[in-house]
């Protein structure tokens, strides 16, 4: 920790340091793992259960494809544009068994994304779900991608349902374009083929970069953020000494309705729960809400991975009040911020707390988290393990306790650097390997950190800093207003104003949301304009676009 901040104090059963080389590889903690836990459920989908041995027969079987039957080479990099399915774990471990690094490759990009990322990427090739193999095939003579493989969302299922549901969702549902299959290449065929093989056990290095993990975009280009063994092992590492308080190794069942495609899924069930042996039911489609309360009912759940949008929908919901949420101990948010009301409503509604964590994909992603037992609501808890924190004033200093400044860390979570592009590396990472978050943060005596904002999102009114968080907070609290944005609008009296882009659940006004704010805010942080919703723009994982928000405004 530096010097200036070795305040936090770390629950007994914490350890403050964790060590990012107990293995070289994550393949080694494939290979002890599948064998420790090989008769345990390891992913669900659907009502079909993959169990650790099987999960380990599968990944072979494809990576001896992937090395037998295609041109690709340890190092190649290979995109998985796959929805929250079996095939995504299996098709994940294949390719990093063969070698390859993992392009993770959202399902909802339109095909200048797509186009973008496979280009900058360098990807030979794609695995997708059917649903976006007709888009694969019209951006891939523009990409270098050689070979296209083709999943439908029940390939792993038992013959009769597989074939139901691959019928009901393509013919009855028409969620499949048209394409060549010819093209193409079946996921199940690859699966077949490489049962013919004996799988090649490839090692790389401990520093080696296995995940190309693309931020969102949300400012310029999309950028591949380099994980490397060490990196995802050590948040593995880190992370597990937050969720030991709560979680049993190999006894637990968890929620996943964030996209495994993410890096705060891709870390929680693909590595942590893989080092404790434990249940990942995933979720395809939870913008379904009355299709996922459902799949809820079927399971006696432990834990729950979600963020303040996902919360607020399901709360919302008359269904999922009637669940049993008694085995129900560990809510883990992040993503975005978490309101007070949605956390109060979920332990209402649940009788489970909500622990927040912050992180980025740069870090990997986990920087902080609240511990089970001893979250600090409004915080993002404790810096994780082997983490050092500090924070910055615009000129470069680094502030005492209880100032606000912008959030820097380092740690052996922090990326490689971003895929070639050694320039915005170096805005990102400094020469000592501070990573600046542009996050707006404080730290607290006790250790616990706090995020104002957004550094970019921050409104100045009349020379004060307005942070947007803040007044988000208080407006969802009242009982009329369901989701909010706030935003900075140019004004000629105060220079900048906050403008509140609201969804209601019944009709409220203007005069009624001043009054309102005024009872917990400084005059001049309240807004006073408003505009009505019937929803906001988010990312595909439910984050609020507060960019644009603000490009309609401008």
């Amino acid at each position: 920790m530096t010097e200036a901040y070795r305040h936090q104090k770390y629950p007994e059963n914490m350890q403050a340091t964790i060590d990012p080389d107990a293995f070289e590889t994550v393949l080694d903690l494939f290979d002890e793992k599948v064998k420790q836990f090989a008769n345990q459920p390891a992913f669900t989908c659907m009502g079909k259960t993959l169990t650790y041995k099987d999960l380990d027969r599968l990944s072979a079987n494809f990576a001896a494809y992937l090395q037998n039957e295609t041109d690709l080479k340890p190092g190649d990099r290979i995109a998985l544009q796959l929805p929250n399915i079996l095939q995504f774990p299996v098709a994940a471990w294949g390719a990093l068994r063969a070698g390859l690094v993992v392009v993770n490759t959202n399902p909802l990009y339109t095909e200048r994304e797509l186009e973008h990322q496979m280009n900058d990427s360098g990807a030979k090739a794609m695995v997708v779900y059917a649903g976006m193999a007709a888009q694969a095939l019209k951006v891939q003579p523009k990409t270098p991608v050689e070979k296209i493989i083709v999943t439908e969302i029940a390939d792993l299922h038992p013959p009769l349902k597989r074939a139901l549901v691959n019928t009901v969702v393509k013919r009855v549902k028409k969620m499949v374009p048209d394409y060549d299959a010819s093209k193409t290449f079946s996921f199940r065929e690859a699966l077949r083929l490489g049962e013919n093989f004996s799988y090649r056990p490839v090692k790389s290095g401990h520093n080696d970069p296995i995940v190309l993990q693309y931020t969102g975009g949300t400012t310029g280009v999309a950028k591949g953020a380099m994980l490397t063994n060490r990196n995802l092992i050590a948040n593995m590492l880190q992370c597990y000494e937050y969720f030991k308080l709560a979680l049993r190794d190999g006894q637990e069942t968890l929620i996943t309705p964030l996209p495994l495609y993410h890096i705060y899924a891709f870390t929680v069930h693909c590595m942590v729960l893989m080092y404790t042996g434990n249940q990942s039911v995933l979720i395809p489609n939870p913008r379904d809400i009355k299709g996922f309360v459902k799949e809820l009912g079927k399971h006696k759940f432990t834990g729950f991975v979600g963020l303040n949008t996902l919360f607020v929908a399901l709360c919302n919901n008359e269904e999922f009040k009637k669940l049993d949420f008694s085995a129900l101990k560990l809510t883990i948010s992040g993503g975005m911020a978490l309101t007070h009301a949605a956390a109060d409503n979920w332990k209402a509604v649940t009788g489970c707390l909500i622990n927040e964590g912050y992180g980025m994909t740069e870090s990997s992603p986990v920087i902080s988290f609240n511990p089970p037992g001893y979250a600090q609501l409004g915080t993002i808890g404790l810096p994780a393990a082997s983490t050092e924190i500090k924070i910055m004033s615009e000129d470069g200093k680094s502030l005492p306790m209880g100032e606000a400044g912008e959030l820097c860390v380092r740690g052996p979570q922090v990326m490689k650097g971003y895929w070639n592009r050694p320039q915005d590396t170096a805005k990102t990472i400094d020469e000592d390997g501070w990573l600046k978050t542009g996050d707006i943060a404080v730290m607290q005596e006790d250790g616990y950190l706090k995020i104002v904002d957004r550094k970019k999102d921050m409104i100045v009114v009349s020379g004060f800093n307005v942070y947007p968080n803040e007044i988000e907070d208080v407006l969802v609290s009242h009982p009329k207003v369901v989701e909010c944005a706030v935003v900075g609008v140019p004004s000629e009296k105060t220079g900048e104003a906050a403008k509140a882009f609201i969804v209601t659940n019944a009709e409220v006004t203007d005069e009624e949301l001043v009054a309102f704010c005024r009872e917990h805010l400084t005059a001049y942080k309240v807004p006073r304009l408003f505009e009505r919703r019937d929803e906001l723009p988010k990312t595909n994982v439910g984050k609020v676009l507060r960019r644009e928000l603000r490009t309609e405004t401008a």
